[in-house]
């Protein structure tokens, strides 16, 4: 039988916040609320607080996240982040493993299973952001090194073909859209044991019709018009998307079985 993890508390950025996973309430649903649906699927119920804020890099989900979700005593954190550091001007390989390190190890003394996922080769996703490439492996290494010296779980998602598809990814090309989340909450349930859960998520979509040369131009220029061009004026002028944001989950509320529905 798996093991029931009464408390969950996820901590990150964006990701974790569930952009851009629209609950068809105005808000966002992501790849944590569905974990936490599958869990109180398996169990009845659970115990879940969410404190993933847009915008923040690893060493800040250090200063702000990690203190609180240990005052919530969780049995399970899931713990994603990185892909704030890897598209700063300054990106330092090594400084991340220590404080993901660190991170780790502060949950895991107080009794939580801690449970994360690296990044899919990008490369597809963003081709006019091929330069990021060799930090993206660079953070995934990190993930993997810290994972391993803590005993951690980690869910290495560049290992698979499946993440490095453009249509699980949003049209900013930065968050993973509705299935992509489904396809994340899935992989980290079946990480976990849970009853039903299976490797499909790791299976690769069925191959997508060429583009043409033409459309796909048009596409790269509609993106960074629309979303890279936006994203580098306001780094530009010092502003950050999680300014004014808080956790849309705070405290430990109870999730109880629902529809599985994605």
């Amino acid at each position: 039988m798996p093991r029931r993890y009464e408390r969950y508390v996820a901590i990150g950025d964006s990701s974790t916040e569930g952009l851009d996973d629209p609950d068809g309430r105005g808000g966002y649903r992501g790849w944590a609320n569905r974990l936490a649906e599958h869990l109180a699927a398996a169990q009845g119920s659970v115990l879940y607080a969410n404190l993933g804020v847009r915008g923040l890099t690893t060493r800040q989900i250090l200063d702000t996240q990690v203190e609180r979700a240990r005052e919530l005593k969780p049995d399970l954190v899931t713990l994603f982040s990185g892909t704030n550091d890897v598209v700063r001007r300054r990106f330092d390989a090594d400084a991340v493993a220590r404080d993901v390190e660190t991170m780790q190890r502060t949950l895991i003394a107080g009794g939580a299973t801690v449970l994360g996922f690296s990044l899919p080769d990008l490369s597809t996703v963003m081709p006019l952001a091929r330069p990021i490439a060799s930090r993206v492996r660079a953070l995934n290494e990190a993930l993997r090194r810290a994972s391993a010296n803590t005993g951690a779980i980690l869910v290495d998602f560049a290992k698979y073909s499946a993440g490095s598809d453009p249509r699980l990814w949003s049209a900013d090309r930065l968050h993973a859209n509705s299935a992509g989340h489904a396809r994340i909450a899935a992989a980290l349930a079946w990480a976990l044991g849970l009853p039903g859960t299976s490797e499909d998520w790791s299976k690769p979509l069925e191959t997508a019709p060429p583009r043409t040369l033409r459309a796909a131009l048009a596409a790269e220029i509609e993106w960074g018009r629309g979303y890279l061009l936006p994203w580098v004026w306001r780094h530009l002028n010092g502003r950050s998307s999680g300014d004014g944001v808080t956790a849309k989950r705070p405290n430990l509320e109870t999730m109880r079985a629902p529809s599985l529905e994605e």
